[in-house]
């Protein structure tokens, strides 16, 4: 039992599928650290800081004429 599985491992078949596996995933791995990567340091230093916005018109409020809070007449 023993003969034939070392047989099996070491047949060419089973060594070539585990060589290309081998590749695959160091390939696959390879792509996704490159996806994946931090942004480099000397790109934070060329972001623009955010111009501040300006201030917006205030409607003129309308002068109220009674003593209800609210400005509503009856």
């Amino acid at each position: 039992m023993a003969d034939f599985l070392f047989k099996v491992i070491s047949s060419w078949q089973v060594i070539a599928v585990t060589v290309v596996l081998i590749i695959y995933f160091s390939l696959v791995f390879y792509v996704a650290r490159l996806h994946h990567s931090s942004r480099p340091i000397g790109f934070s230093l060329t972001i623009k800081p955010k111009k501040k916005r300006k201030a917006s018109k205030v409607a003129a409020e309308v002068p109220v004429t009674s003593d209800d809070d609210l400005g509503l007449e009856e």
